[in-house]
């Protein structure tokens, strides 16, 4: 479980393919002795499982291995030596929720269509999958690239974000062109609603 709120920005350091799977290392500047095998760390927004980790320079590194769901599912089957990747470590009980609940379990792939700056903050246009459009409220929290953000507005299936310097620096998002494609994640809240209301008795059946 995560709250959207990026500790670090690591970087892709290796790459090997063994058929469908995928290791990465990813460098951190996380203190390696916090890094524990088998510890969830969300990578651009999927939860990912370290199965090795070291040191590295002022930092460390950790191994993940990427199945071939997640690379079907997500953007990391486009992730290269050099990628930057905003970084959270699983939330622990008694930390503060600043964002909003987060599972790392990514619902579909965004595309930027635009990017406003302005007074050194940036309102990017983003295109959602049209099938979690009914996930999408304004107003309300999603999780982009890992990234917990509120919802200016909606359009069908596109909508905007507005990120602050401070948002702006400590991300992937400074980075973030149109074209460039987010891992996108609609709140657990509105999931479940919506499932709920799907299943719900109508009044005839209830009579």
């Amino acid at each position: 479980m995560f709250t959207g709120l990026i500790s670090d920005i690591g970087r892709v350091e290796r790459i090997d393919t063994q058929g469908d799977l995928r290791r990465m290392r990813v460098a951190s500047g996380y203190k390696p002795e916090s890094i524990a095998l088998g510890a969830s760390i969300a990578c651009n927004g999927p939860c990912l499982t370290v199965v090795a980790s070291g040191g590295l320079n002022e930092g460390s590194w950790f191994d993940v291995d990427i199945g071939a769901e997640t690379l079907a599912r997500t953007t990391a089957s486009a992730w290269r030596v050099g990628t930057p990747l905003n970084l959270e470590r699983s939330l622990k009980i008694g930390d503060e929720l600043g964002g909003h609940i987060v599972t790392g379990h990514v619902d579909g792939v965004a595309d930027i269509l635009a990017v406003d700056p302005f007074d050194g903050m940036s309102r990017f246009s983003i295109q959602a999958p049209d099938k979690l459009a009914r996930f999408i409220a304004e107003k309300g929290s999603i999780a982009l690239d890992g990234t917990s953000l509120t919802v200016n507005s909606v359009d069908g299936a596109v909508l905007s974000v507005l990120l602050i310097p401070h948002s702006l620096a400590v991300t992937t998002w400074g980075e973030r062109r149109a074209g460039d494609r987010l891992n996108l994640e609609v709140d657990l809240m509105a999931r479940y609603a919506a499932r709920l209301s799907y299943f719900a008795p109508t009044e005839s059946a209830a009579i």
